[in-house]
């Protein structure tokens, strides 16, 4: 009897079989990566440490510290930390996005290594 898990196993096809079991090991991890990419959180601080900020990998900000002593930097230049730490962050959060979906393009057109190869040739 054919189980879900296995729908070629009445045909006898061992190589579909085997293709479907592996396409199935292929969609949990690309499920898997979705989870960790949407857990990522970028970091990015300025002012010496004393504004940090942090947020999600999509950019949205999720976490802001100012130290009671960048309040001294009179509003301009605090505002102007505020948006450094942010674009850090945001490079941050990109970075370990980028590490996470790396072995998952590796070798593909997605491989920014290869495309850049390709552009050159």
């Amino acid at each position: 009897m054919t189980s879900p898990a296995d729908p070629f196993a009445v045909t006898g096809d061992q190589e579909l079989g085997r293709l479907f079991h592996g396409f199935q090991q292929d969609l949990e991890a690309l499920e898997g990566l979705r989870d960790r990419i949407d857990s990522v959180r970028g970091r990015g601080e300025a002012a010496d440490g004393r504004v940090v900020v942090n947020v999600t990998q999509a950019g949205t900000l999720v976490g802001l510290t100012i130290d009671p002593r960048a309040m001294r930097l009179g509003s301009d230049r605090l505002a102007a930390a505020i948006i450094e730490a942010a674009a850090r962050a945001a490079r941050d959060a990109e970075q370990e996005a980028g590490d996470l979906v790396a072995p998952f393009v590796a070798g593909t057109l997605l491989d920014g290594d290869r495309t850049d190869e390709a552009r050159r040739r």
